[in-house]
């Protein structure tokens, strides 16, 4: 009895599913008039957004983020190097952003995307001029010694807003890193002592005495929105960005400070009650993001 029914749901659905594939724009402005997107979320409501630190155990630090469907393995490496002439008393952190052939099917094996340089740029833009790391703390010997921090991330799922997913792993893995226990050899040079060393108390003189956490300071998060006629729609996903150009990006500090502003491309001009719109929601975004981070570090503090 049931049977007719049931044909007619999926005939429907098979309707739906045509009209959206064929008139994507249309499909989305019948959802748009009313104040709702087809995932069933608000406009302004950013999607579920999980993270979980410490995920790569050989990483010096390391976190998963997940913001809906787009996901960012973030991994940091600490080297020690000579620092260079004009900053004897400062460190340095390398950026790289990654996207493999498994994030997207529009990213071919052998053929770097081209969003992935983008990226990459926008990160160490962003985390160096948020003044997030103060660089001296990766000095060890002035002149002589310094850390070097190598973050890669890699995109593991790209589901739309890549930066703001890879900016958070960033943040993310950062406040995860410890800094590993150094050492001068025979020779003088700086090691990194094994874990054998620590355990075995090492007569080598140690230059740091115990593994400590990276001072950060005015954390940056940010928030990607659409602009498509008078709506603004928050954290949307890659079909989101790929119908709708005009993107925008409001990078706060945890102080609701601007960090940066960002207009991609798109057609549309960002007015400025369309930006105040921007930052709005992206503060709200801050306390949440902040909050989730803060939840995750409280998790592997208590463990």
């Amino acid at each position: 009895m049931g049977l007719p029914n049931a044909s007619a749901d999926l005939s429907s659905e098979m309707e739906v599913d045509a009209f959206r594939r064929l008139f994507p724009l249309r499909y989305y402005e019948r959802h748009l008039a009313e104040s709702i997107r087809p995932d069933a979320r608000r406009l302004g409501t950013a999607r579920d957004t999980t993270v979980a630190l410490g995920a790569v155990a050989s990483a010096d630090g390391s976190a998963l983020v997940k913001i809906g469907s787009t996901t960012m393995l973030a991994a940091i490496k600490m080297e020690v190097m000579a620092p260079s002439t004009e900053s004897p008393d400062e460190g340095c952190i390398a950026i790289d952003f990654h996207m493999p052939p498994i994030c997207s099917p529009l990213v071919r094996p052998g053929r770097p995307a081209e969003a992935a340089p983008v990226v990459s740029k926008q990160l160490t833009d962003t985390i160096l001029s948020s003044n997030m790391i103060d660089l001296k703390e990766l000095s060890l010997v002035s002149g002589k010694a310094a850390w070097m921090a190598y973050l890669d991330i890699y995109c593991l799922d790209a589901d739309g807003c890549l930066f703001d997913a890879a900016l958070f792993a960033a943040v993310a893995a950062l406040s995860h890193l410890q800094i590993p226990i150094v050492s001068l050899n025979d020779d003088g040079r700086i090691v990194t002592m094994s874990e054998e060393d620590e355990e075995g108390k090492s007569k080598k003189n140690p230059v740091n005495k115990e593994k400590r956490k990276l001072m950060l300071k005015s954390l940056p998060f940010s928030l990607t929105s659409i602009l498509y006629k008078n709506y603004i729609l928050a954290d949307p996903t890659a079909e989101e960005e790929s119908i709708m150009e005009t993107l925008v990006t409001v990078v706060l500090d945890s102080s609701s400070r601007l960090v940066s502003f960002y207009k991609p491309g798109g057609s549309v001009l960002a007015y400025t009650s369309a930006v105040q719109d921007c930052v709005a929601l992206t503060r709200q975004r801050v306390k949440e993001l902040k909050q989730i981070l803060d939840e995750a570090i409280t998790g592997i503090e208590i463990d």
